[in-house]
């Protein structure tokens, strides 16, 4: 059964929006008009030459030059694209500082630091005058530049600084565990390190200085540590980063290939370190401008992003500053002093868009909060969601409780190719639970486990046809074989995503949860290998296994089973061990919900822990359809799941 209409565009409010706009440019530059969004998405997905140049051109990438063909070689693994242009993504965002020098830029509101702003000039000039002093520690494109910041300006204007050099950026929150942050910065030998040495979250003021020595001095490749100071002095040998961003030069951004790295993200498999996951300056753009169609964002909007700086959409917010809109940061405890903080955030700041991960607006909605009632949104007129599915009863909140008159557009998508697969269209109607469209250029689908294409039925969420954001590789990875694995094992040509969804005749769809094992806690992926690698470090532990349970309509719940060491009680000093190991090692946003004591862990007989019959038995699956005992090591180990599953489905 379709589910109900919660609102509908006016037909102003469609004739205005950006997608409106692109419909008519195709229709005046390129003769195309089509009958309705299918047939549209059809021929992004099918021209792929045709679409992705018209995104090139409608929003007018600057390039020094442009390539004769953007998809060179159109095959999966091993696309290539944009062979012989020459930009830098640097260039797509400081184009807007034009003749807007005294116009806002940016807006953080920071429980550190409390509010500033910065015009589109100062961020040129800080920009400009950060790349200058990178360039004097000897980085030049192709090096590592790391930060572990805040999503406050100064990692912005790193990653800017960074990137019109030609360098390659990594960051990491300030939140996360030495262990994790060595895990990912490790792996790809960084030049220089920015860090701030301190921050304050939820009214309380966190040292860091002890855990950014363990980390300097467990990268050795580090030639130069920048610090921002908040909690003490500068260490020896450390520069400020505000004597990096006080000199007037001017801005120059080196022009580098349609594939150069521009930066490197990490998304944890269920085994080895996390995946350094490398895209290209040219993909970037286009995916970003893609993306901006999708939003509905011009340089008239007030955008936020309710986002960590570990997250991808730490990275995706600056899709809304590619396009000349003032972004604005939140850096602080969203829930402190109380749940209403950002949402006074946003009526203060008189935002057009804000966006959150789904578990933000569940945790308004149990909290009882009413923002209609107590603030001022006038200004307001899009939401956003990601990270986990958007609920029905949140979208009757949203519109009941938030406000009526606004378009709620989920996305959902992940950080392997910085972008979303299926989100909205400001042209359509928004009905409860479901994301209203597939991306444009982006031929999502729903597989079974044979590769049928199904239709409003749960499957493999898939993509048929290279997209140009795509990771141009993993680094480390010289054969690619770690990227096969990741993506293109399963069905030949096609990369499987990890998650499960449903795709209707019309083309809305419903994402159902992670497929896989990886943890997804409030939208924040991680691999169990890294909960493994914190919790089993400990002498009092002996084995562990950890699933996530996400699906639509319920709670995000994550158990921790554990095997004690011989002679150690399980009690509660135990799992304040563990917690404590997970807090420091990992985050703690990766607490457990629960931990359980077992007697061994369930594995094949290669020694391979068995998360996913696990998960899905956990989920509701018949016990006698998620795995073949016959290929255990261990079946008996199973029974306890079966009556743990059996008593959760109790309560």
């Amino acid at each position: 059964m379709t589910a109900p209409v919660l609102w509908a565009p006016s037909e102003e409010r469609r004739a205005a929006s950006t997608m409106a706009a692109f419909e008519r440019w195709l229709a005046d530059h390129r003769g195309l008009r089509f009958d309705d969004y299918n047939a549209m998405w059809r021929w992004s997905v099918e021209d792929l030459e045709g679409f992705w140049t018209a995104i090139w051109d409608f929003f007018d990438v600057q390039a020094s030059t442009r390539p004769e063909k953007l998809l060179v070689k159109r095959q999966m693994p091993g696309a290539e694209w944009g062979t012989g242009a020459r930009l830098n993504y640097a260039d797509q965002v400081m184009k807007h500082a034009e003749g807007r020098e005294d116009l806002p830029a940016l807006i953080v509101q920071s429980e550190t630091f409390g509010r500033r702003e910065l015009n589109w000039g100062d961020l040129r000039r800080q920009v400009a005058s950060a790349a200058a002093g990178l360039r004097a520690m000897g980085v030049g494109p192709g090096d590592r530049v790391v930060a572990i910041l805040p999503n406050t300006d100064t990692a912005l204007i790193a990653f800017l600084a960074s990137a019109s050099i030609g360098a390659v950026w990594s960051l990491c929150a300030p939140d996360m565990g030495h262990v994790a942050i060595l895990d990912r910065f490790r792996q790809i030998e960084p030049k220089v390190l920015i860090a701030q040495d301190g921050y304050v979250h939820a009214g309380k003021t966190i040292d860091r200085r002890a855990v950014l020595a363990d980390i300097a001095a467990g990268l050795p490749s580090v030639a130069q540590c920048v610090t921002v100071p908040v909690v003490g002095d500068v260490p020896e040998g450390h520069v400020t980063w505000d004597s990096l961003t006080g000199d007037d030069v001017a801005y120059r951004a080196e022009q580098v290939g349609f594939e150069h790295p521009l930066w490197i993200v990490y998304s944890s498999g269920t085994t080895g370190n996390p995946k350094p996951i490398v895209h290209g300056h040219g993909g970037i753009i286009l995916e970003a401008a893609k993306q901006s169609l999708h939003h509905d964002l011009t340089d008239r909007d007030r955008f936020c992003w309710l986002t960590s700086s570990g997250w991808i959409m730490w990275n995706a917010q600056w899709m809304a500053l590619g396009q000349g809109a003032t972004v604005a940061l939140f850096d602080g405890a969203p829930n402190h002093p109380d749940m209403g903080v950002v949402w006074r955030f946003i009526a203060d700041e008189r935002l057009t868009y804000f966006g959150a991960g789904a578990a933000f607006y569940s945790g308004c909605m149990k909290a009882g909060v009413t923002p209609r009632a107590e603030v001022d949104l006038s200004a307001l007129r899009s939401l956003g969601s990601t990270g986990s599915p958007l609920s029905s009863d949140a979208y009757d909140w949203i519109y009941r409780d938030v406000k009526a008159d606004q378009w709620l557009a989920p996305i959902s998508g992940g950080t392997d190719l910085a972008g979303a697969f299926v989100l909205g269209h400001p042209g359509m109607a928004v009905r409860a639970g479901e994301m209203q469209c597939r991306a444009l250029g982006n031929a999502a689908r729903a597989y079974d486990p044979q590769g049928n294409e199904l239709v409003d039925e749960v499957g493999e969420l898939v993509c048929t046809e290279p997209l140009p954001s795509m990771p141009i590789y993993f680094w480390g990875d010289d054969d690619g074989s770690r990227l096969f694995d990741s993506y293109f094992a399963d069905y030949p040509g096609v990369w499987r995503h990890g998650d499960w969804i449903s795709i209707d005749a019309e083309g809305h769809s419903v994402i159902w949860g992670r497929s896989d094992a990886t943890i997804n806690r409030k939208g924040l992926r991680l691999g169990s290998a890294e909960i493994y690698q914190a919790v089993e470090g400990l002498d009092s532990v002996l084995d562990s296994l950890v699933v996530d349970l996400e699906f639509l309509g319920r709670d995000s719940f994550m158990p921790l089973f554990v095997v004690p060491a011989p002679g150690v009680a399980f009690d509660d000093a135990l799992k304040d061990q563990i917690n404590a190991a997970i807090r420091s090692g990992v985050s703690a946003r990766f607490i457990p919900n629960e931990i359980i004591e077992i007697q061994e862990v369930p594995r094949t007989l290669s020694g391979k822990k068995l998360e996913v019959p696990v998960k899905k038995l956990l989920l509701g699956c018949d016990a006698a359809k998620v795995v073949n005992r016959d290929s255990m090591a261990n079946p008996d180990s199973f029974d306890f799941f079966i009556a743990y599953a059996a008593a959760r489905a109790q309560t």
